[in-house]
C-alpha cells in the first residue's frame, strides 16, 4: 500500500516533521525501542562486520548501539547524512529502522539496498505492519504525513522472493531478511 505520487510530501514538509523528533543515545527509552531490532540482528552478525544504517535520521543512535557491540558502521540518510559515497560499497548488514515507510520509490530503494548487501548479508527492517484492510482505516500510523508506503508480512515475503532473501519476523514490528548466496 502506498500514497499516490501527487500526494507525496515535499522535502520541506518531511524536514519539518523529522525535526520534531528528539531522539538521542542518552534517551534510554529510545535505545530500548531500537534494541527491538538490534537484539535479533546481533544474533546473526559478529563483531568486526561492516554495516550501514540506511535512513538513520538526524541522530544515528542505532549505529552507535551497533558500534558499541563491535561493528563498523556507516550511516546514510537522504536529508541528514546524504553522503552518496556510502552507497558504493557492500555491507555485511543493513539496518532500515522506521525508514522504509518513508520511501517515495520503494522498488527503487529496495533495489539499492539489495545491491549494497553482500551475499549472505542481513537486512534488518523495523516498521509497523499492516494487519488488515479494515484496521487500516483507523490505524494511527498512516496519519503521519511522511509515512507514504505500508507493508504487511505478505509484502515482505514478496520482497524476499523478488530479491532472493529468506525472511523472518522476530517481533511485531521487525523483519530480518538474509540475502541468499
Amino acid at each position: 500500500m502506498f500514497v499516490p505520487p501527487a500526494y507525496l510530501p515535499t522535502e520541506s514538509q518531511e524536514l519539518d516533521e523529522y525535526n520534531l523528533h528528539q531522539n538521542s543515545e542518552h534517551d534510554a527509552g529510545y535505545c530500548q525501542f531500537l534494541n527491538k531490532i538490534a537484539d535479533p540482528l546481533l544474533q546473526h552478525i559478529t563483531p568486526g562486520q561492516y554495516g550501514l544504517d540506511f535512513g538513520c535520521g538526524p541522530a544515528p543512535v542505532l549505529a552507535t548501539i551497533l558500534e558499541k557491540a563491535g561493528m563498523h558502521m556507516r550511516v546514510y540518510d537522504p536529508l541528514f547524512y546524504p553522503d552518496s559515497e556510502v552507497l558504493t560499497g557492500q555491507y555485511d548488514f543493513i539496518t532500515c529502522t522506521e525508514a522504509i515507510e518513508h520511501f517515495h520509490h520503494p522498488a527503487d530503494e529496495l533495489a539499492v539496498l539489495n545491491k549494497l548487501l553482500a551475499p549472505g548479508g542481513w537486512l534488518a527492517i523495523m516498521t509497523k505492519r499492516v494487519i488488515s484492510r479494515t484496521r487500516f482505516a483507523s490505524w494511527h500510523y498512516k496519519n503521519d504525513l511522511t509515512h507514504v508506503c505500508f507493508f504487511s508480512e505478505a509484502s515482505f515475503e514478496y520482497i524476499g522472493r523478488k530479491f532472493g532473501f529468506s525472511v523472518s519476523f522476530p517481533g511485531t514490528d521487525t523483519v530480518l531478511m538474509q540475502k541468499n548466496t
